[in-house]
């Protein structure tokens, strides 16, 4: 070993037992410290507020070298600091007890290794890296060092997925044999930002977006996927990612997902389509959780309500009923962190699953690259 690498390990070493002795036991009186690191929609919108409102978590820094982003981060979190520079998280890694990493996609990884070595365990927003090995060296560390390690994929609570796992628990459709998924937007001008990049190492475009929610959903309701076929498109001028994208899985249960992500959507599909033997669900719109947060609502009574105006239908034929939405739950993933750092539980999502995504991920870049379906192990 290198005189360098021994004072990196040795460094780390350090960092990491100071870091346990002044760790905070979680409760409301004696919360668990947060470094938010990004403070754009990501960790201004789906992460800050979840935290803030979490008992026995607390946001005490925002990384953001964005002097608009750090007038909103004191704002809203005037008890934190916020901070120019990730390095400054590392000189005084004994004041945290958690870092979430809401920054560009191509820092994931490379952040979260960083946060291990400092002693600090890590939330790592989706996509959780850039390529499935990129996120098993991630989870890897973490397990060498004890850390808690998981994926950000708040979209497992959203009202209407919770409402699919509920009727196919109840066995409401019959046995599963199709689902259809889409997150449809109309942006028909591209917007001038890293996720719309062509750069490769920058990680953007819709697949790694909103495909990352739509295969993560379809593998935690329909388990493991044999094959993948893919259209990757850009549809706009002078766009550089893929803006129209389409996915099909075979999944080892049987069932076919089709899942798609548009920016040139004139007009939606269904939010959601289930088929089974027995009837079918059908569900319209968005869930309700990102219009709230950029309305400027926080979680409190009545979070994740759906008006009845707005529930989908279940049925066969011309017998069709609606049926009510669960409520989105996206606060569940924090209070699950909290949990898991007390010892209680798990984390709230297996890091592993987001390795099963990414797998998917590359397996439809290959399938749109030569038109063929790729088989998975």
């Amino acid at each position: 070993m290198s005189d360098a690498s021994r004072m990196e390990s040795e460094a780390s070493r350090c960092t990491a037992e100071g870091t346990a002795q002044g760790r905070a036991t979680g409760t409301p009186d004696d919360p668990f410290r947060v470094a938010v690191v990004g403070y754009g929609l990501a960790g201004a919108t789906f992460h800050a507020p979840f935290i803030a409102v979490t008992p026995g978590l607390r946001v005490t820094a925002v990384v953001t070298g964005d002097e608009v982003r750090a007038a909103q981060a004191r704002r809203e979190h005037p008890d934190a600091q916020v901070l120019p520079s990730v390095d400054a998280l590392w000189e005084d890694a004994t004041s945290l007890d958690l870092v979430v990493i809401a920054s560009p996609n191509r820092t994931h990884a490379p952040l979260a290794h960083r946060a291990l070595a400092a002693g600090l365990p890590v939330v790592v927003d989706k996509p959780f890296a850039v390529t499935p090995e990129d996120a098993q060296r991630v989870i890897e560390d973490g397990e060498r060092r004890g850390l808690m390690v998981t994926a950000y994929h708040n979209r497992r609570w959203d009202g209407d997925l919770l409402t699919v796992r509920r009727l196919l628990a109840e066995g409401a459709l019959g046995r599963p044999l199709r689902f259809e998924s889409s997150f449809d937007r109309w942006r028909p001008v591209p917007r001038a930002n890293w996720r719309e990049s062509g750069a490769p190492e920058e990680a953007g475009g819709l697949l790694y977006d909103l495909g990352s929610h739509l295969i993560d959903q379809a593998l935690l309701l329909f388990g493991p996927v044999t094959r993948v076929y893919a259209e990757l498109d850009r549809r706009r001028p002078e766009v550089q990612v893929d803006d129209d994208v389409f996915v099909a899985l075979e999944h080892a249960s049987g069932v076919r997902s089709h899942l798609r992500a548009s920016s040139v959507a004139a007009q939606p599909a269904p939010r959601l389509r289930v088929l089974g033997s027995e009837g079918a669900y059908v569900k319209h719109g968005l869930d309700v959780q990102e219009e709230a947060l950029r309305a400027g609502r926080r979680p409190g009574p009545g979070w994740g309500e759906e008006p009845p105006s707005r529930w989908g239908l279940v049925g066969a034929g011309d017998d069709l009923r609606p049926v009510r939405t669960e409520a989105g739950a996206w606060p569940a993933f924090y209070a699950g962190v909290a949990a898991a750092l007390r010892g209680e539980a798990p984390p709230p999502v297996d890091p592993r699953d987001a390795v099963a995504g990414l797998e998917v991920i590359a397996a439809a870049q290959r399938s749109a690259a030569t038109g063929e379906t790729v088989r998975l192990p």
